[in-house]
């Protein structure tokens, strides 16, 4: 038993050596500070965009809602700005995800063994994720993830909501409908009928619902780039093979 565990100890690497220097503390403080602050900015803009959709909406049922005789084709319009303004927001979480995550790194990697009581010492991070980052840096989250994270966040109740404003203008505005020949009257846009309009904002819906689901779904189950980092790095790995080596010995 002993014979294996002197083995394994063997193939311990330990970690390169730290950097103590209160100059390299300070200066990673400082670039800290300078991942915060970029995080933040791409976060009002996030605000901003989503706020874009708000406004959009209001006016759009306002507009749709202001007498018996208006056609519910501007709710239609807003759904489509509102989709514009989607895309938008999802690049925007990209870039914002990006300092984010460096963000967390350094929290992870630097902060929380001080706050442990483990001092300042900083290993080097070579090969790792935010060294690479630095040298290649690279989006941290797909395109199509971002858009179901802002449908989860904020745009799938804007969309729910124009969904059952439309509805409510074909159907109850300014009285109830009688017959299916009725809605479909209602619904008629220009020159595309009404089966056909309905046809179309039901399967946006279904679209939209399904990319927030599977989204969240492909979420729970990804291993995220942060947990490979937790997983790769030299000095927690090289400090768990040395416990259970002491344990074994005691």
């Amino acid at each position: 038993m002993d014979t294996m565990d002197e083995t394994e100890a063997d193939h311990v690497v330990p970690p390169a050596e730290g950097l103590c220097g209160p100059s390299e503390v300070t200066a990673l403080s400082h670039l800290y500070r300078a991942e915060v602050y970029r995080s933040t900015v791409w976060r009002q803009r996030l605000d901003q965009t989503t706020n874009w959709a708000v406004i959009s909406t209001g006016i759009g049922l306002s507009v749709a809602f202001a007498n018996e005789r208006a056609s519910p084709f501007p709710i239609v319009l807003v759904g489509m700005l509102c989709i514009v303004f989607l895309m938008l927001e999802a690049r925007r979480y990209r870039f914002f995800y990006v300092w984010r995550f460096r963000a967390r790194v350094i929290e992870i990697a630097f902060y929380v063994p001080i706050l442990r009581g483990e001092g300042t010492k900083i290993r080097l991070d070579r090969g790792t994720a935010l060294s690479d980052d630095y040298e290649k840096p690279q989006y941290r989250i797909s395109m199509i993830r971002c858009v179901g994270r802002r449908l989860r966040r904020n745009y799938g109740w804007i969309f729910a909501i124009l969904g059952a404003a439309y509805f409510a203008k074909i159907a109850i505005h300014p009285v109830d409908v009688t017959s299916w020949e009725q809605l479909f009257r209602r619904a008629h846009i220009g020159p595309i009928p009404g089966w056909v309009a309905i046809s179309c904002g039901l399967a946006f819906h279904l679209a939209w619902i399904f990319i927030a689901w599977k989204t969240w779904w492909d979420e729970r189950t990804d291993k995220t780039k942060m947990a490979d980092f937790l997983k790769s790095r030299e000095d927690v790995n090289y400090v768990r093979a040395a416990n259970a080596h002491d344990s074994a010995l005691g």
